[in-house]
């Protein structure tokens, strides 16, 4: 064949693919929801700030409560309203409970093997009843108490030991929550090296905070797939780094554990990778869970149950101390509901609504996650009148539900009586009110809620009644720095410095 008719050739091959793609995309236009104009490449990348939750409130002030933007060559529909908020998490629930791939799932988690990020299926389905039935359900949460209690008190004594001083609070926060699900899922405190020298008290908060921070991160590759080779921002590197570190730690424990139950008949599970491993064990799970996956699971209880409390009652305190006002309502309802001879237990929380309207209060301007874990549409569907193609990542702002002038009044301001007198008195945190979800709702709802919301209310409660609270002699209220981190929760930037005077008897620790 002549070079000028290979060329002829070539030519009508390549119009006649042009013309049957126009064709292929035309019969699949979609109506997508309202967005900006994405540019080559990047999309909308450009638009997206070091702060990518304000970022996305910004645009969707603009472009309404469902809009589309495209991260790189990723659709992704951000829903920002109660009845978008409802469509995704309860009437489409289903139709969106995938998960996109990100690296973060495929690095830390490995390869998608834990609760969070593994795909919408019989795994998933298997790990979740495997949470609610066995992991968080009410009768091992109740076991759990004393070791709450315990750890508690600890702090408060530690609290006390410090006082007339300037300390940082999330330090101690974190403490508490660290010990408490340490021995709620490994059986000790992570404080109690003994023979394991896989990580130090200090090197475990940093791998906790980088796993956090690597889960929420927006990483190039992901949305521009043929860069991620590149690893432009470094961040898988440091996701391999910090996986490394949690599988040696892992590993020692499972040893550890399984070493504990070698030979002994009836053995009766002490923490949840006792749970965990029996589990395992079981010949008729329909998915068989693998050391890995153990191991995922276990990572996962014990991020999860550490970072969110200490994270909320930070920024309560932070928000309580810009208003002093407030912390003195907080302490007389303690006054006379609790008293100043005892500490406050789990029982007493619902008989304190003020505390619960606080822990509220913050939840809806401090989200922990304010946009939801990424969702991802395993179908096409139809949603306030717009396509949703298969494929697409979803996402709730949970931000800017929580600033909506429609739903709150004076959004921007800490008001905790709007949960006693206002109109959004019954609003709750279970996933049933639309306008609050700091734990997500519908299936992919955070299955530890209920351990999350006992250590937040007992630990504020009695940080307010144990103590005056005082900001550091050169800080004003109106200068206490509200700035915050983006990762998969959203910690203060900087970390709150305070001074405590106790309030009751120190024969009470």
């Amino acid at each position: 064949m002549e070079p000028l008719e290979t060329a002829a050739l070539c030519l009508a091959t390549f119009v006649v693919v042009l013309l049957f793609g126009r064709h292929l995309r035309h019969r699949r236009r979609y109506n997508r929801p309202p967005g900006p104009r994405p540019w080559p490449i990047i999309g909308n990348l450009n638009l997206i700030g070091p702060l990518p939750h304000r970022s996305i409130h910004a645009l969707s002030r603009k472009y309404g409560p469902i809009m589309q933007i495209w991260l790189g060559s990723k659709p992704v529909v951000v829903g920002s309203s109660i009845e978008m908020a409802e469509a995704f998490l309860k009437t489409h629930d289903a139709t969106i409970a995938g998960r996109p791939k990100f690296a973060a799932g495929k690095y830390t988690t490995y390869n998608y093997s834990d609760i969070t990020w593994s795909p919408y299926g019989p795994y998933w389905r298997q790990a979740r009843r495997m949470c609610l039935m066995e992991l968080f359900s009410a009768k091992r949460l109740e076991s759990y108490e004393y070791i709450r209690r315990e750890e508690l008190k600890a702090m408060l004594k530690e609290l006390h030991d410090s006082a007339n001083k300037s300390i940082l609070l999330k330090d101690h926060l974190s403490t508490l929550s660290l010990n408490v699900i340490s021995r709620m899922v490994l059986g000790k405190k992570y404080t109690e090296r003994s023979e394991n020298g896989a990580v130090s008290p200090e090197e475990f908060r940093k791998m906790l905070d980088e796993l956090f921070l690597l889960n929420g991160v927006l990483n190039i590759g992901d949305f521009i797939p043929w860069l991620d080779f590149l690893d432009l921002q470094g961040y898988i590197k440091r996701m391999k780094a910090v996986s490394k570190k949690f599988d040696r730690f892992l590993e020692h424990l499972l040893d550890e554990h399984n070493e504990r139950r070698k030979g002994v008949e009836d053995y009766v599970a002490k923490d949840m990778v006792d749970v965990l491993l029996q589990l395992a064990d079981d010949p008729n799970l329909e998915v068989k869970l693998e050391r890995h996956g153990v191991k995922a699971f276990t990572q996962d209880l014990i991020a999860g149950g550490t970072e969110s409390s200490a994270v909320t009652v930070e920024w309560t305190m932070s928000e309580l101390l810009k208003k002093p006002k407030l912390i003195k309502k907080a302490i007389e309802e303690l006054d006379r509901v609790i008293g100043r001879e005892r500490w406050v237990e789990e029982q007493d929380i619902p008989n304190l609504p003020y505390i619960n309207a606080i822990m509220k209060e913050t939840m809806r301007l401090h989200p922990v996650t304010p946009m939801l874990v990424p969702r991802q549409a395993r179908e096409d569907c139809k949603i306030g009148g717009y396509d949703i193609p298969k494929g697409t990542q979803i996402l709730v702002s949970t931000w800017t539900i929580g600033r909506d002038p429609s739903i709150w009044d004076n959004p921007d301001e800490f008001e905790p009586e709007r949960f006693i007198i206002g109109k959004e008195k019954d609003i709750d945190v279970k996933g049933h009110d639309f306008e609050l979800l700091p734990f997500g709702a519908g299936r992919r709802m955070c299955p530890g809620y209920s351990l999350g919301l006992k250590v937040i209310q007992t630990s504020l409660a009695n940080l307010l009644q144990g103590f005056h609270w005082k900001l550091p002699e050169n800080t004003k209220e109106e200068e206490l720095d509200m700035e915050e981190i983006f990762g998969l929760s959203t910690p203060k930037k900087l970390p709150l410095k305070v001074v405590v005077h106790p309030r009751l008897s120190p024969y009470l620790y």
